[in-house]
């Protein structure tokens, strides 16, 4: 008798899979996979396979090995880079990532190396125009925390703002139920916002903590409800902290550390 094809409604690709238990990313998974790397109960998987939910996976060391040297990196990003591909004249973030701009501060036990580069990407926007803590990886698993379709990270930002003519004591001049629509009630490109912290940090600046990332928020909330966004800066990610990094530096996320 043949054996039952697997049911695809309780089966999925052997790399979402992966990238679901935390092993790695559905890129990294590939690679692994086509290196020969993993096996599925007992057999080396295939491109392509279509896995249960029991399924044992077992990843070679190699693997393993490989997943070690993947750095993360923490960059005070400054005004005027572009966080992803350049565009429009403007450099990408990743040309930051020299010897000469670490952190003379930074404790992290790895050494800098060109090879480094291959593969960093950001996890996450940081607009040309705003400054603050970007996160570059190779390690597709921290992307997948930070920027993944459930991820809930919070993002934490300081945000200068005005209110028409008012450029100074704006919180006196600003609605306190225009700050109770920003924290819930605002939709942006037809859907609605999640919950979000705002409160006032001094007259002129505002603290926002996100667990979302659209194109620009921040300042498109803002615009709905009159305010201009003169400054705007991310000081945390998660539990990282931007601290006292330099503009235009970085340091390595270090061993033990947690976002």
């Amino acid at each position: 008798m043949p054996e039952p094809t697997p049911n695809s409604s309780t089966t999925s690709r052997l790399n979402k899979r992966m990238a679901e238990l935390g092993l790695c990313s559905r890129r990294e998974a590939d690679d692994w996979i086509a290196r020969g790397w993993v096996k599925v109960n007992g057999a080396i998987a295939p491109m392509g396979l279509q896995v249960a939910p029991d399924a044992r996976i077992e990843v070679d060391p190699k693997a393993r090995g490989q997943q070690r040297e993947q750095v993360t990196v923490l960059l005070h990003k400054p005004m005027g880079y572009v966080s992803g591909q350049a565009e429009d004249g403007y450099q990408p973030a990743v040309v930051l990532f020299q010897a000469r701009n670490r952190w003379q501060d930074d404790r992290s036990p790895h050494r800098f190396a060109p090879a480094q580069l291959k593969g960093l990407a950001p996890a996450g926007r940081l607009d040309i125009d705003s400054t603050g803590l970007l996160v570059l990886t190779q390690d597709g698993r921290v992307a997948r925390q930070l920027i993944g379709e459930d991820s809930g990270m919070e993002k934490e930002y300081l945000v200068r703002v005005e209110y028409g003519a008012v450029t100074n004591g704006v919180q006196a001049a600003f609605p306190p139920a225009q700050i109770a629509r920003l924290r819930h009630g605002l939709s942006l490109d037809g859907q609605a916002l999640k919950p979000a912290k705002v409160d006032w940090q001094n007259p002129e600046q505002l603290r926002f903590v996100l667990t979302e990332g659209k194109k620009r928020q921040i300042r498109r909330m803002c615009e709905l409800v009159g305010l201009r966004v003169v400054g705007l800066k991310r000081v945390r990610i998660g539990r990282i902290h931007l601290g006292n990094l330099p503009v235009g530096q970085w340091r390595y996320l270090a061993p033990g550390e947690r976002f």
